[in-house]
């Protein structure tokens, strides 16, 4: 079987029809938290926004994509969004809520809404529902209403505390670019623009080819250890949104893509097993490698950007990711489920399955799908 048959069988025939079955909550709204080990529900008395958005997120592009569930699934997700997270008080969707829908944390932040975005953007595509495009307008609105820093960019949260972060910030630029393409609205491209400014003047540094996670909140480098801190996983996550900024606003980051990419590739990635590490220091040197899935599948999306920006063969890296990510995360496990996390010696270091972790394989799927027919008779 090839990658991409293997990756398209356990798309449709595995993943998606589990979670669309097993993975929803029919009671109370919205999508199960996590599984347990075993596949069964793992009992969870609350809701992520962001779950529930990333969710959303899966069944649209599953839809777009010819699964004839995901509108169903989109729209059960968007019911449950914004009649049970959003808070008219604050004009701004809760962190969490109970499994029955109640506010159980109402804190705006950046990454849950910043999730919401991304969501209303990708169901509004799939649905052509224009009220979601109305839900957009209220989430940027929540965001520059809570979150707006006076100087430059937003807050991860509302209580303003800690380091600030650029990782709310890369999601924030996925989803104004995500509600921009479907839409063409100049609002979210205007929002994309400021926060792909940010990431080349504040958050990366052309010269080591690295991207801090934290900083003070003039956006100098936290001092170390924190402001060392580079997580593989998100340089290869900014490469593909980068490449798809240009790709629909026309920006030039090249260099920084492929400095991204770099750095990941050199310093993030085991060359015997080909896994992605969960951390590393600003010099290379290592700090966990540990590898979570998600890196994982960010590395495929990275040879993703690579081929459409330079028509660098995606292949080997694609089918070097999936080969891990099968052999090591989902085939031991429940059908169409994953263990989410090893330790530097390979030992399984998880008690859930959790649901978040789809939205990051549907998409380094999706992508891989959408290029290896090309990539197969181009390079041929």
């Amino acid at each position: 079987m090839t990658t991409e048959d293997r990756i398209r069988h356990w798309l449709f025939q595995d993943a998606l029809p589990v979670w669309g079955d097993r993975g929803v909550d029919r009671k109370n709204g919205g999508f199960v938290e996590y599984f347990a080990l075993d596949g069964s529900d793992g009992g969870a008395d609350y809701k992520r926004t962001r779950v529930t958005c990333r969710q959303i997120y899966v069944f649209s592009h599953a839809a777009l994509m010819g699964w004839e569930d995901g509108e169903a699934l989109a729209r059960h997700g968007i019911e449950h969004l914004t009649g049970k997270a959003w808070m008219d008080d604050a004009g701004c969707f809760a962190r969490r809520t109970t499994r029955e829908g109640e506010i159980l944390d109402p804190t705006p932040d950046l990454y849950d809404l910043a999730f919401a975005l991304f969501a209303l953007g990708w169901a509004y595509r799939a649905t052509g529902d224009a009220d979601l495009v109305r839900w957009a307008h209220r989430s940027l609105d929540a965001i520059e209403r809570h979150l707006r820093h006076p100087v430059e960019g937003y807050w991860h949260d509302a209580g303003k505390q800690g380091w600030r972060q650029q990782n709310p910030h890369m999601h924030l630029l996925e989803a104004a670019l995500s509600v921009y393409e479907a839409t063409r609205d100049e609002r979210f491209a205007d929002l994309a623009r400021e926060v792909a400014g940010l990431f080349t003047r504040r958050f990366f540094d052309l010269g080591t080819g690295t991207l801090a996670e934290f900083f003070t909140d003039e956006w100098q480098r936290a001092p170390a250890p924190d402001g060392r801190l580079i997580e593989p996983g998100h340089q290869l996550e900014w490469a593909w949104i980068l490449t798809n900024h240009d790709r629909l606003l026309g920006g030039d980051t090249a260099a920084q893509t492929r400095a991204l990419i770099d750095f990941a590739e050199r310093h993030g990635v085991d060359p015997q097993t080909g896994r992605t590490f969960n951390a590393v220091r600003d010099d290379g040197a290592p700090i966990d490698l540990g590898s979570r899935s998600w890196p994982n599948t960010e590395r495929m999306k990275a040879a993703v950007a690579l081929w459409d920006r330079d028509g660098t063969d995606p292949r080997p890296v694609i089918d070097a990711c999936a080969n891990w990510l099968f052999s090591k995360y989902f085939d031991p496990a429940p059908r169409g489920m994953w263990i989410d996390a090893f330790d530097a010696d390979g030992q399984a270091v998880v008690d859930k399955i959790p649901t978040s972790t789809l939205y990051h394989v549907v998409l380094a799927f999706a992508e891989a799908l959408r290029v290896l027919p090309d990539a197969g008779k181009t390079m041929a």
